[in-house]
């Protein structure tokens, strides 16, 4: 594991609710990312981190890497990977992901 994957597994298991995204919170580079902004934010994600993949091209392709998962964003609880906007948006519509941010 090298020093990309070592750094994102330690941020997404010291962190409650981890979004990888283009842009940031307050500016998303993507409709995708500000989706996820939006969900999360309707699920009272409270200490969401988030790690603008624009800013740094090995995040960007190590994100890929290490869930397998070729887009972004991608969304982290818990130290698991939950998925992409649409899997996001299913789980919204279905009141897991708030269920699953909030215990």
């Amino acid at each position: 594991m090298n020093d990309v994957q070592k750094w994102i597994a330690q941020t997404v298991t010291d962190n409650q609710v981890v979004l990888f995204m283009k842009g940031t919170a307050q500016f998303p580079q993507c409709g995708f990312s500000g989706r996820a902004i939006q969900i999360l934010k309707a699920c009272g994600a409270s200490g969401l981190v988030t790690i603008n993949v624009l800013d740094d091209a090995d995040v960007r392709q190590g994100i890929k890497d290490y869930s397998n998962w070729p887009t972004i964003p991608q969304l982290y609880v818990k130290g698991e990977f939950i998925g992409g906007s649409d899997i996001m948006g299913e789980m919204f519509d279905s009141g897991e992901l708030k269920s699953l941010i909030q215990s």
